[in-house]
């Protein structure tokens, strides 16, 4: 059975508090039942991790090389500004799809640089907690 790591990064251990004009009021714990259903669904084993260090985060990506198909990154704020973790990725090379709750086009100017969007096969922003769902659909097919 393909697996997937769905990392999420700084303060989404704080979804459903934060924000909620910006992120909504799902929790991160709502968001992993989602995704564990969906990825039964489409029968796919996810793993579910957060860590608000950029170090922890490169340490699980390293860690998914040849144990997961796949990687859904919700970086956080990370994105505009790790070179490390957009590193990570291409040294890992595992195929990844970069996910944000609000539509970051749509926000301050320097959320619209990503340095993950540069070694990622794509990017869902905007759809709340229902990209994560988006995103498990495309790496399901893209593993298939």
């Amino acid at each position: 059975m393909t697996s997937v790591l769905i990392l999420n990064g700084p303060n989404l251990n704080l979804l459903g508090q934060r924000q909620p004009e910006v992120y909504g009021r799902t929790t991160l714990a709502e968001v992993e039942t989602m995704c564990q259903a969906d990825a039964a669904r489409l029968g796919i084993d996810v793993q579910f991790q957060q860590s608000n260090h950029e170090g922890v985060m490169i340490d699980a990506i390293h860690a998914a090389r040849g144990v997961h198909g796949g990687l859904i990154l919700n970086a956080g704020a990370y994105t505009h500004t790790s070179i490390g973790l957009m590193d990570a990725i291409s040294s890992a090379e595992i195929p990844t799809i970069e996910l944000h709750l609000s539509n970051v086009h749509a926000r301050e100017p320097f959320r619209h640089q990503s340095y993950i969007a540069k070694v990622a096969l794509g990017v869902i922003c905007g759809f709340g907690p229902h990209g994560y769902t988006l995103a498990l659909e495309a790496m399901a097919r893209h593993l298939e």
